[in-house]
């Protein structure tokens, strides 16, 4: 037997369902669920949200997120299986997908596309609505859990340019209002040690540059004055669009935005605290406001105290 007729009988056969390598990586009975998840254009999408359930039973057997190529792997048992991806900006996408037992397949290629974006609102004054608007605060206690706060009093506005990234935020909270559910613990949040209310009565926010970064989402970058210090903040933030509704269906826009402020940028000594017996929250506060506005005009209603 010749060379050529032993390397013949040893190539082992492939079909279009199995990559070059060997199947005995898998674990017995198992199968290799495989996608590979693009944009619009045809590029690799990272940080796409991926759910995979059973298409039987509706039991839900992944939860993951892909990867810088796009990709999302995952050994499964046999069967038949719905996923759905998503991110933000474009449609959701939605798949069946058929593993079976013992095969290395090339991955599912899915394609996704542009969302509809919600309208950016009307150019103009809008004014914020208190009662349904929230300035809240996470701080991390040390050596304790998280303390949730927010402030209860506050006023602000935005003015929307004809080109939005050309628009103006302004924001002033009074920090005597701060709220965490303990009013000894408050009293402590105002006096000099902290928020040193008597003599900064106000926190203020207002922005100098908007920029879209993609679909609903933008950064506001702007100046913070908080304790008789300004520093510069950007505000991670998404849009959640306008619509016709409230007290007496005026037009209304709202949206979501985070940032994380650092003690320490605003002379509020922490370290100096702990030295001094002082049990403090830690260096850092995230802080979070939903936000929904009123667009000014002659029959906009005033808010409720």
């Amino acid at each position: 037997m010749g060379l050529g007729t032993f390397l013949t009988r040893r190539k082992p056969k492939t079909t279009g369902a199995q990559r070059t390598g060997s199947s005995s990586a898998l674990p017995d009975g198992a199968g290799l669920l495989s996608v590979a998840i693009h944009d619009p254009f045809g590029h690799p999408l990272p940080g796409v949200d991926v759910t995979v359930t059973d298409a039987g039973n509706g039991r839900r057997v992944l939860k993951a997120t892909s990867d810088p190529y796009g990709r999302i792997t995952a050994v499964v048992p046999p069967g038949r299986y719905a996923l759905m991806g998503t991110i933000e900006g474009l449609q959701p996408v939605h798949r069946t997908l058929e593993v079976s037992a013992g095969l290395l397949p090339e991955p599912h290629q899915l394609r996704m596309e542009a969302g509809q974006q919600p309208g950016l609102p009307q150019t103009g004054v809008w004014m914020f609505d208190p009662p349904h608007t929230a300035i809240r605060f996470v701080a991390r206690h040390v050596g304790m859990a998280n303390v949730h706060g927010r402030f209860t009093r506050f006023d602000g506005g935005i003015r929307v340019a004809e080109r939005m990234e050309d628009s103006y935020i302004e924001i002033t909270i009074d920090a005597a209002s701060i709220d965490t559910g303990n009013k000894s613990r408050d009293r402590h949040l105002r006096s000099a040690d902290f928020l040193d209310v008597e003599r900064y009565p106000y926190l203020h926010f207002v922005s100098n540059r908007l920029t879209h970064r993609s679909g609903t989402r933008w950064t506001v970058q702007g100046t913070l004055t908080l304790h008789g210090v300004s520093r510069s903040v950007s505000l991670d933030t998404t849009y959640l669009g306008a619509v016709n509704g409230g007290y007496a269906e005026e037009l209304r826009c709202a949206a979501f935005a985070t940032a994380e402020l650092h003690r320490d940028d605003y002379t509020l000594d922490y370290r100096s605290m702990l030295a001094r017996g002082i049990a403090v929250v830690g260096p850092t506060v995230k802080i979070e406001m939903d936000i929904q506005a009123m667009y000014r005009n002659e029959g906009t209603p005033t808010p409720p105290e």
